[in-house]
């Protein structure tokens, strides 16, 4: 059985430290073999900062570098997909789409060290039309319309009120669904999306 290792970045410095092998290129710049253990990219949490006078439960700004802990997509390419999750110590974690946002839920100590669904505070999902961010368990949600998120397979686009995700399913195709819904169980065709597994 392989030696799982966690690494917070893929520099070349994190795959040496993994027991990769520094190779010379032809350019003479560094390359790196991946070593033989399997390793799970672990996208890490952004803390807290009280500097921004903004209480610790409210949705924020996504960084450039934040990566989505389930597909390792950056957020922030994707404003109108993004979703994010609060801990209980402040801690954020952003994700690409509300269906990572789900599958992430499935199994937050798995995508996030030390943390729990019971340790979840709040998590927002972004308005597919206006670009505002609602509360995750408040939204209504599309499940196979034409309209493709950010993975090219796969969506739930969001929305803040049942009317718009009633007449984006009249025009883009697809069933609504509430939160609750998507939580007891993703329909099929989404949990096939899921990531891969260690065993």
């Amino acid at each position: 059985m392989h030696r799982r290792q966690m690494l917070m970045a893929t520099g070349v410095a994190g795959l040496l430290a993994a027991g990769g092998t520094a190779l010379q290129s032809r350019r003479g710049v560094p390359a790196v073999a991946m070593p033989a253990d399997d390793i799970c990219i672990v996208a890490p949490t952004f803390a807290y900062d009280p500097s921004t006078g903004r209480a610790p439960g409210v949705p924020r700004e996504v960084p450039p570098e934040a990566r989505c802990p389930v597909c390792g997509m950056f957020p922030a390419r994707y404003p109108r997909w993004a979703a994010q999750v609060i801990f209980a110590n402040g801690d954020v974690q952003y994700l690409d789409s509300p269906l990572s946002l789900f599958l992430y839920l499935q199994q937050v100590p798995r995508y996030t060290t030390g943390q729990s669904t019971a340790s979840i505070v709040a998590s927002y999902v972004t308005d597919l039309e206006t670009g505002a961010w609602i509360p995750g368990v408040q939204a209504w949600y599309v499940h196979g319309s034409g309209q493709m998120g950010p993975m090219r397979s796969g969506n739930l686009p969001a929305f803040a009120t049942v009317d718009q995700a009633r007449a984006f399913a009249a025009r883009q195709g697809g069933e609504w669904l509430t939160a609750e819904s998507l939580r007891r169980g993703l329909p099929t065709s989404l949990q096939r999306l899921a990531p891969h597994t260690h065993g």
